[in-house]
């Protein structure tokens, strides 16, 4: 009897592992190992749950963006960008430096930092999806700079959480993006009418749209402190590590002479607070209120449409969200340079409309209300379940 061997990945998963990766050639030869077999003529490469007509019309979008030449970046913004940054940085230290920390440089000052270090994590972002240059090598080794230098964080601990996060956003157990939930608070419907049946109760979630604004950046601070030290000391990512203990001590060098330690811990961490907010609204505004619930192995197209939405274009929302207000173009197209995002969002809607899946465009600050609506009906679920359930 002849057993038939199947691909690690059926025809349909490889609209992820493209999206993944511009260089195919580079990834290619690490590919044999995994080859177990060949699909036989009579298999079918497509699951019968899965969208075949809206995945043959994505390719076709797919191919279309390569010849246009929408995923090759424009170095001259991303040096802008990355110039932007370094002004924001240097401006935090010369403000306090000049004109000493009384109330209003010392305020500046900290405006300034916060401002760099977010727009440090929007471009690292870039530099972690290789959308700023062509070859990855050149992307890593700047991430490296950018995240670890600059920004204290470990490069290997980012790519490893938002990898995932980009493979099955919104997907609980297999998006680390939703780990808030339960301990924190208690995300979409089907979740939160489970946890609710089970008298769970690890915080009053009837009450979460009125703590998150406090609680959430609240706790990512430490957090991201916490957890970046122990992932690089359990992978042994010491180069990591050390350029992250690099970056604290620059900090206080800088810093602590011209202020003292004990204004540079207020400086420092009411600054963290405040980036830990902005990045937070930014980040969730568009997952949370739309689809959380368990993996339900849909299509790629599907996965991705289902778990974002955008935020209408300005250039003070391109700038204020790193372009993340385009995030369904983002998950659809991860390698793509940001200031593309624009030109391939009108062919994207077209898509969407052409076989009836609803393309969410909404204001700022809708968006933002939106987390607040979703996390308020998101409680009541759980409450009514837990009360009734």
């Amino acid at each position: 009897m002849r057993i038939l061997f199947y691909l690690l990945f059926l025809e349909e998963k490889r609209d992820a592992f493209v999206a993944f990766h511009n260089d195919k050639s580079l990834v290619k030869k690490y590919l044999k190992s995994l080859l177990i077999g060949e699909l036989a003529p009579d298999q079918p490469s497509f699951e019968s749950n899965k969208k075949k007509s809206l995945l043959e019309d994505f390719r076709e979008l797919r191919c279309t963006i390569e010849k246009m030449g929408l995923l090759r970046p424009n170095y001259h913004f991303f040096f802008l960008i990355f110039l932007h940054l370094l002004v924001l940085d240097a401006a935090s230290w010369l403000v306090v430096w000049y004109f000493g920390i009384s109330l209003v440089p010392f305020l500046a000052g900290m405006v300034f930092f916060t401002t760099a270090q977010i727009q440090m994590g929007w471009f690292q972002h870039d530099l972690g999806h290789c959308s700023v240059f062509r070859k990855p090598r050149w992307n890593h080794l700047l991430q490296i700079v950018v995240i670890n230098m600059l920004k204290g964080l470990p490069a290997s601990w980012w790519n490893h959480l938002h990898n995932q996060h980009h493979a099955k956003p919104n997907c609980f157990h297999k998006d680390p993006d939703l780990n808030m939930h339960p301990l924190l608070f208690s995300l979409g419907k089907t979740l939160s009418k489970e946890l609710g049946k089970q008298k769970k109760k690890f915080m009053p979630y009837n009450y979460q749209h009125k703590y998150f604004i406090l609680l959430a950046p609240l706790a990512l601070v430490p957090f991201f402190q916490l957890s970046t030290i122990y992932f690089a000391i359990k992978r042994k990512k010491w180069l990591d590590l050390i350029l992250v203990v690099t970056f604290n001590i620059r900090v206080c060098l800088m810093y602590v002479p011209l202020m003292g330690f004990n204004n540079f811990m207020v400086y420092y961490w009411l600054s963290r607070y405040l980036e830990s907010s902005w990045f937070i609204w930014v980040s969730q505004m568009n997952h949370i209120p739309m689809d959380i619930d368990y993996d339900k192995n849909k299509d790629w197209v599907s996965t991705q449409l289902h778990a974002t939405c955008n935020v209408k274009q300005s250039l003070f929302n391109d700038w204020f969200t790193g372009h993340l207000n385009f995030q369904i173009e983002h998950h659809l197209f991860p390698t793509m340079p940001r200031h593309n995002y624009w030109k391939v969002a009108p062919l994207v809607k077209s898509l969407c409309d052409k076989h009836g899946i609803e393309y969410k465009t909404k204001t700022l600050l809708t968006a933002f209300a939106d987390i607040l609506h979703s996390l308020k009906d998101s409680g009541e679920h759980w409450l009514e379940a837990y009360l009734h359930g």
